[in-house]
C-alpha cells in the first residue's frame, strides 16, 4: 500500500441501497477525504497529532472544527436573547438521552446509537421548554429548570436500574473523550452540521428579527413561536454534537464563551457572529492539541482556552476604549426592519 493511502470504510448503517445507507456511504466518503487530507498534511509537517496511526484524532479534529462553527452560530442568537443557560438544560437532557440509549442496548440489546437517542430526547426537551413557557406563561428560566431537572433525574434513574452496565460507559458522555469519536458518530455530527448551517442560512433574517424585536416581528407577519422553536431545536442538535468531545458538563460553554468574547471586540451583529466562529475554532484546535500532548481531558482544556481567549478580548476591548478607538457594538444592535421583512416574504 502506498504511504498515506486510506482504507475504505465499511458502511454500518442500514442495508446498502436504502436512502439511509446511501447517505451514510456518502458521509464515509467525506471522512475518507478528510483522512487523506490530514495524512498528506502529516507527511508535509511531521506533526504527531495528525499521524495516520491516530485516526481517532482525525475524527476528533473534524468534529471539533464542526463544533467551532455550529456552537457560536447558534450561541450568538441565544446570547442576544438572554437564553445562555438553555445549553445547560439541553445538555442535561441529552445526558438522559444517552442513558436511554445505553439502557436499551444493555437491557433490551437493541443496538441503537446513544447519540441518536440523545438527539431525539434533546429535541423533545427543546420543544417542551417552549411549550411550557407558552402554556403556563412561565419565564424561560422556569421551563429550562423544569426540563433540566427532569432530564437529569431520568438519566440517573436509568443508570441506577442497571448500574453495572451503564456506569462505565456513561463517563465518556459526562466528560467527553477524543478516543471515542467513532466513524459513525462523526457521520452523525456531519449530518447535524449540515442541518444547522443550512437552516440558519435560510432563516437568518427571520431569526435576527425575532431575536431583537419579537413584537415587531409578529406585526410583520413572522411566526415568532415557530422560529423560537427552531432556535431551541437547533441548540439541542449543537449540544448533542458537541457532547462527543466536550461532555455534558462543559458543552454549554462553547455556546456562550466565544460569543461573549466576540462581543468585546466586534462592532456589528454579523461581525460578532463571524468573530465568535473564528475564536471558537482557535479554542478547539489549541484545546485538542494541548489535551493530546498534555494527556488531559479535551473538553476541559478547550473551555479553559476559550476562557483565556475571552480574557484577552476583554483586555483588547478595554485598551481600545482607553486609547480612543471605537469600542464594540452594544449587546443589541439596530435591525434593518425593511430588509428583514423582505427576507420573511
Amino acid at each position: 500500500m502506498l504511504p498515506g493511502a486510506v482504507l475504505p470504510l465499511q458502511s454500518g448503517l442500514g442495508p446498502v441501497g436504502t436512502a439511509g445507507g446511501l447517505v451514510y456511504d456518502l458521509l464515509l466518503v467525506v471522512l475518507d477525504g478528510w483522512y487523506w487530507l490530514l495524512t498528506r498534511l502529516y507527511y508535509l509537517t511531521g506533526l504527531e497529532l495528525i499521524s495516520p496511526e491516530f485516526r481517532f484524532m482525525h475524527r476528533a479534529l473534524l468534529v471539533g472544527l464542526c463544533i467551532g462553527v455550529m456552537a457560536p452560530l447558534i450561541g450568538t442568537f441565544l446570547v442576544h436573547r438572554q437564553l445562555s443557560l438553555i445549553g445547560d438544560a439541553l445538555a442535561h437532557t441529552a445526558f438522559a438521552g444517552v442513558a436511554v440509549g445505553l439502557f436499551l442496548n444493555g437491557v433490551l440489546e437493541l443496538g441503537v446509537s446513544p447519540y441518536l437517542t440523545a438527539v431525539i430526547v434533546a429535541m423533545i426537551a427543546a420543544l417542551l421548554i417552549e411549550l411550557i413557557s407558552e402554556a403556563t406563561d412561565a419565564y424561560n428560566d422556569v421551563s429550562m429548570a423544569i426540563v433540566l431537572s427532569t432530564g437529569f433525574a431520568l438519566g440517573t434513574v436509568l443508570i441506577s436500574l442497571n448500574a453495572g452496565g451503564l456506569a462505565v460507559g456513561i463517563n465518556q458522555y459526562l466528560f467527553g473523550n477524543l478516543s471515542t469519536v467513532s466513524a459513525e458518530n462523526a457521520a452523525i455530527l456531519l449530518v447535524l452540521f449540515a442541518v444547522i448551517v443550512v437552516t440558519v442560512g435560510l432563516t437568518r433574517n427571520q431569526l435576527l428579527y425575532v431575536t431583537f424585536d419579537e413584537t415587531a416581528a409578529a406585526v410583520a407577519g413572522i411566526p415568532v413561536q415557530w422560529y423560537n422553536r427552531v432556535v431551541v431545536m437547533l441548540t439541542a442538535l449543537v449540544v448533542v454534537g458537541a457532547m462527543q468531545i466536550m461532555g455534558v458538563i462543559l458543552v454549554a460553554a462553547m455556546l456562550v464563551v466565544p460569543v461573549a468574547a466576540a462581543s468585546q471586540i466586534s462592532r456589528s451583529f454579523a461581525g460578532s457572529l463571524w468573530t465568535s466562529v473564528a475564536l471558537a475554532e482557535i479554542a478547539v484546535v489549541l484545546g485538542i492539541g494541548i489535551s493530546y500532548y498534555g494527556e488531559a481531558t479535551a473538553g476541559g482544556v478547550i473551555v479553559l482556552v476559550a476562557v483565556a481567549v475571552y480574557a484577552v478580548c476583554v483586555l483588547a476591548g478595554k485598551l481600545g476604549d482607553h486609547y480612543g478607538t471605537e469600542g464594540p457594538a452594544p449587546e443589541v444592535g439596530a435591525v434593518d426592519a425593511d430588509s428583514l421583512e423582505a427576507g420573511s416574504d
